[in-house]
């Protein structure tokens, strides 16, 4: 069990679906400084992520999130939920059976919910990448006078049919393989790099000690990895929430719902994302330009497709100097 896990509860939450549950348990962790002595950054993890941002060791994003870094932990309180559901607080019990019950717009409110809760009223920023920017586009849209600064990476406001399409297939290896989640793994992995990608990192070289390409064996790795700590349930939970990521859903026109918006938008591009496609960056920001939203688009240059913002530090700190 990490022990750095804290919990709160949401009690008597009722779902978008109309599924009301007693009560919900988020974890969460929290990095830098002493909540309420310092700006307040949440940091909302990726589909396969979890709370553990910053941790010397562990952290995923600690090439972003340290002292000295990025999001300095000498100068901000870095906050990070887990998606309920996901698996890390290794409780049985947080496990979502009926994970159809929910949507990312629910997870945003969860998260707002147990923010206020916690007495937070403002945050520096909201910022996420893949799945975590859906959930940072649904806060900035269910609280707008949360965060001063919302930035999505690699990430979009809706899922596109491309990611629906995406997810479809996914569902289906899940709910059919014999090795589910290993094998769902393997194909997402398709998604999150390029052929680029991959030329430059094994070239058609050979694994000597397994006698297949060192590709496959890559591949095989990462399904094995993450089958090894992701749960099945959760693993069904979170490519099902990816696929009501739509912040427009029983709300009207984009352009109308981006007006509730109070924060100043950031978008972060990756020119070679095969899964989020900067084209539809674009065309978002142009359409906020159209109704005077304050934004910007940016964008990573990378051979790494969809991946790039967990690869791309140097160019990630430099595209976001000027807010933290």
């Amino acid at each position: 069990m990490n022990s750095s896990l804290k919990y709160h509860s949401i009690e008597n939450f009722t779902t978008e679906t109309g599924v009301v549950y007693d009560e919900i348990e988020l974890s969460y962790e929290l990095f830098g400084q002493e909540l309420h002595t310092a700006p307040i950054v949440l940091v909302n993890h990726a589909l396969t992520g979890n709370s553990d941002v910053a941790s010397p060791h562990t952290g995923w994003w600690k090439g972003i999130v340290s002292p000295g870094n990025l999001i300095d932990t000498n100068t901000y309180t870095i906050l990070a939920f887990n998606i309920p559901g996901n698996g890390y607080d290794q409780k049985p019990g947080n496990l979502i059976e009926s994970y159809k019950d929910f949507t990312l717009r629910d997870v945003a409110k969860l998260f707002g919910l147990a923010l206020l809760d916690l007495k937070v009223e403002k945050l520096h920023t909201v910022i996420g990448g893949s799945l975590g920017g859906g959930v940072s586009w649904e806060l900035a849209v269910l609280f707008p006078d949360l965060a001063t600064n919302l930035i999505a990476i690699g990430s979009d406001w809706k899922a596109s049919d491309w990611i629906l399409a995406h997810n479809k297939v996914q569902e289906q290896i899940l709910l059919n393989s014999k090795k589910p989640v290993h094998d769902a793994r393997m194909m997402a992995m398709l998604f999150y790099r390029t052929a680029g990608s991959f030329k430059e990192k094994f070239n058609r070289t050979v694994n000597e000690n397994l006698g297949i390409p060192n590709v496959e064996s890559w591949l095989l790795h990462h399904g094995f990895q993450l089958e090894n700590r992701f749960h099945l349930q959760s693993y069904k939970l979170v490519n099902h929430l990816l696929s009501t990521l739509d912040i427009t859903r029983e709300r009207g026109a984009f352009k109308e719902v981006a007006k509730l918006i109070k924060a100043n938008i950031i978008q972060i591009g990756i020119d070679s994302d095969f899964f989020f496609v900067a084209e539809e960056n674009m065309e978002t920001h142009e359409a906020l330009n159209e109704i005077g939203i304050k934004n910007t688009y940016r964008e990573l240059k990378s051979i790494h497709g969809h991946d790039g913002f967990l690869v791309e530090d140097a160019q990630l700190k430099e595209l976001l100097k000027d807010i933290f």
